[in-house]
């Protein structure tokens, strides 16, 4: 029978698999580019401008994001309620009380971003506030505070470098294929080069979304059931979810770069691919299968 211990390890062990796999993916990438161009350079450079991109990222997405979504800080005397919730919740948690954002939208929605626990940010709408009881609320905020927990920013800044490795990796080759031929006229290269190249170009972007979207997956199923197991109440968190999923209102400030950090996608309304390609490419797990582990944890 599962439980909120074993979800969570089982969660987090397919985590782990994953991005240990994106590893073995930019060794065989490079592999492929110093078989072919004998030029080894070339990952080494899309390494690097990829680190540098994601230490950016790292220390300064957390105030990108909250700009671009219109979120206000929160003082306690604004609403003394939600800042007990979250504090109740940190104290459970072992962890610093974050600080907390507004959204002025009637979507009910919620994210948490931040480097770290120390620097930890949690956001929610006025709809969310509006439309969940307490017991919802908590299990909201108690799924966001797993988040920060966890370190899924960690884990988001490694899957983005490895990502932005493999799709500069692809855009090098592209424009080496299609316009570097002149001077690369003298150099050798293997006798099927042109076959490793044009497979790198095509394979390498489809599967490094992919596998970004599978970690952001995985990250949320991992944050239901260690919320659930702050609460002890799995029910209060499926509620929610079901509420968020219903509600027909869209966020305002709803787009594809920030879509994955919100507990529910807020991409409603949006036109998707139908079927077994539809769930590869979704940021976050289907709802049903959310709500059905979260209805099966003791």
């Amino acid at each position: 029978m599962a439980s909120l211990y074993t979800k969570s390890a089982s969660n987090q062990r397919k985590s782990y698999f994953l991005i240990s796999l994106f590893f073995v993916v930019v060794v065989l990438i490079g592999y492929g580019l110093s078989v072919a161009y004998q030029d080894p350079s070339i990952l080494f450079l899309a390494v690097i401008v990829s680190i540098f991109s994601s230490f950016y990222s790292y220390w300064f997405s957390h105030k990108v994001v909250l700009k671009m979504n219109n979120a206000k800080e929160l003082k306690f005397e604004d609403n003394k309620e939600l800042y007990r919730i979250v504090e109740n919740l940190c104290i459970t948690a072992g962890l610093p009380l974050p600080k907390i954002y507004i959204i002025n939208d009637p979507s009910p929605n919620a994210f948490a971003t931040g480097r770290d626990s120390k620097h930890a940010v949690i956001a929610v709408t006025t709809g969310l506030l509006q439309k969940l009881e307490r017991s919802e609320l908590e299990g909201v905020i108690a799924h966001e505070l797993s988040h920060i927990g966890n370190r899924d920013i960690l884990f988001a800044t490694i899957t983005t470098v490895l990502v932005g490795g493999i799709i500069m990796l692809a855009d090098l080759l592209r424009y080496k294929m299609f316009f570097g031929r002149g001077g690369d006229s003298n150099r050798k290269t293997h006798p099927a080069a042109g076959l490793i190249l044009l497979a790198i170009v095509i394979i390498a972007p489809i599967f490094a979304y992919l596998m970004k979207f599978a970690i952001s997956r995985q990250r949320e199923y991992l944050a239901d059931s260690d919320g659930a197991l702050l609460t002890r109440y799995p029910e209060g968190l499926a509620r929610a979810l079901e509420k968020i999923s219903a509600d027909s209102n869209v966020l305002k400030t709803a787009n594809k770069a920030t879509a994955h950090m919100f507990i529910i996608s807020p991409l409603k309304g949006k036109k998707s691919v139908k079927g077994l390609m539809a769930n590869a490419f979704m940021t976050h797990p289907p709802l049903s299968e959310r709500v059905k582990r979260l209805r099966q944890i003791n």
